[in-house]
């Protein structure tokens, strides 16, 4: 029988903790109809809907009382295994069961995709098609490209025929390079950017397959990667320059949607620098539109003169 811990007071961030506990395992206790469990109903002996406390103990293979002192919010000791099989019998979904884990004092586990937000990519593409004439994209959780907007093929020289990988692509595209200001000041930052979430996730094959490539096809790359720098994804200035209009000045920043923990959304905004948003507008305009597709020779510096007006 495991030792029972003399009850936090009520007032505290603890208490209160051990309280949304006890409220929060009842209430999922009480949608769980013993049908769904596998268990007869009961009859009229049932007073309640769902799930009696020793129910979910038998099924979940804890004794009676351990569960009922934690359904009461007392501090016993619990392990993620035991949390996981409670979680499974109360039928809690990916958020619900991380919730779980937090309110019992753990450490939450890695946050999944639930099956019925995987419909979730029509929302996403219409977002950043709104966020249009300002370019925009979506990775996946290895910095794949899984779409991206107009302007983001127009400002950042994303195409379908090259663009699956986002880092990759940053240190081998020739086209964003030959038109990136900023490279050698955010090559550092996106490989620190990526080791971080390298580092999230060691064992995943995923992340070992992109870094392979990345190691074979840039000494760049291999170079800062052994520098073994570290940062969170953030928000990172860029300058690139257009051959039709010119310098632009953008900050991208990447976003996260929690029901879509493996996708990241990397929205660029205008900085109050070099005419930049009216630029932008102007190339998602009919007029620059056409202007793209017969783009007029630069200058000594490779960089094509602005074709707007004013």
């Amino acid at each position: 029988m495991p030792d029972v811990i003399a009850r936090p007071e009520a007032g505290s961030g603890r208490g209160r903790r051990r309280g949304e506990l006890r409220e929060f395992l009842m209430s999922r206790r009480a949608r769980v109809s013993p049908a769904e469990a596998g268990l007869p109903d009961g009859g009229a002996r049932r007073r309640t809907p769902g799930l009696r406390r020793e129910e979910v103990a038998v099924l979940a293979g804890v004794g009676a009382s351990w569960y009922q002192w934690l359904e009461q919010g007392r501090d016993i000791s619990v392990s993620p295994q035991v949390l996981d099989a409670v979680g499974r019998v109360l039928r809690l979904s990916n958020a619900e069961r991380r919730h779980l884990y937090v309110l019992a004092g753990l450490n939450p586990p890695a946050a999944e995709v639930e099956p019925a937000k995987r419909d979730m990519c029509e929302g996403l593409r219409r977002l950043i098609d709104t966020w249009m004439p300002y370019p925009a994209h979506i990775m996946d959780r290895y910095y794949n490209c899984v779409m991206f907007n107009d302007a983001a093929g127009a400002v950042l020289g994303m195409r379908p025929e090259t663009t699956w990988n986002c880092v990759v692509d940053f240190f081998t595209d020739p086209l964003y390079r030959a038109r990136s200001r900023s490279w050698r000041e955010n090559a550092r930052t996106v490989v620190a950017q990526f080791r971080a979430a390298c580092a999230a996730s060691p064992d995943d094959e995923g992340f070992q397959q992109v870094l392979a490539e990345l190691t074979a096809a840039s000494d760049e790359f291999a170079a800062l990667w052994a520098e073994r720098d570290i940062e969170d994804a953030g928000q990172i200035r860029k300058e690139l320059e257009h051959p039709l209009v010119g310098l632009l000045s953008l900050e991208s920043t990447a976003l996260k949607v929690p029901a879509r923990p493996d996708l990241t959304i990397v929205l660029h905004t205008p900085l109050d620098e070099a005419n930049t948003a009216a630029k932008l507008e102007w190339l998602a305009s009919p007029e620059g539109r056409r202007g793209a597709m017969y783009p007029v020779a630069g200058g000594a510096d490779g960089a094509a003169g602005p074709l707007m007006a004013g």
